[in-house]
């Protein structure tokens, strides 16, 4: 078994990357990054850029406060689960499964009580 700061070391290394992901992923919106207009402009979402990134980013803080991780979780989880749809029906590469993923592994790695009930 695993001793306690291990797992506290991989938590926070786990939610560290999940958030930067996603932090920077709206960074990159809020500044209209060329490469990430492009895709957005490609799949039709191109005018909600801003929006988008603020959402990332709000979220991701919501996500990172303890007594709202929950909710931020759920919001994060429909934003990139809407993602990957969007990226399979317009057959562009599926960036949305790296931070998903992460998101969901940080998530259980801080409060199991998100996925199982508590016994």
């Amino acid at each position: 078994m695993m001793n306690s700061k291990s797992k506290r070391i991989i938590t926070i290394v786990v939610t560290a990357l999940a958030a930067g992901m996603v932090v920077l992923s709206g960074i990159m919106k809020l500044t209209q990054s060329a490469q990430v207009m492009e895709g957005l402009n490609k799949v039709g979402v191109g005018p909600y850029v801003i929006l988008l990134g603020c959402m990332e980013i709000g979220f991701t803080l919501l996500y990172l406060y303890p007594k709202t991780m929950k909710l931020g979780f759920i919001l994060l989880s429909c934003y990139f689960a809407g993602a990957l749809a969007t990226e399979l029906s317009h057959g562009t590469p599926f960036n949305a499964i790296t931070p998903i993923a992460l998101v969901w592994i940080s998530a259980f790695l801080r409060d199991r009580t998100t996925f199982l009930p508590t016994t």
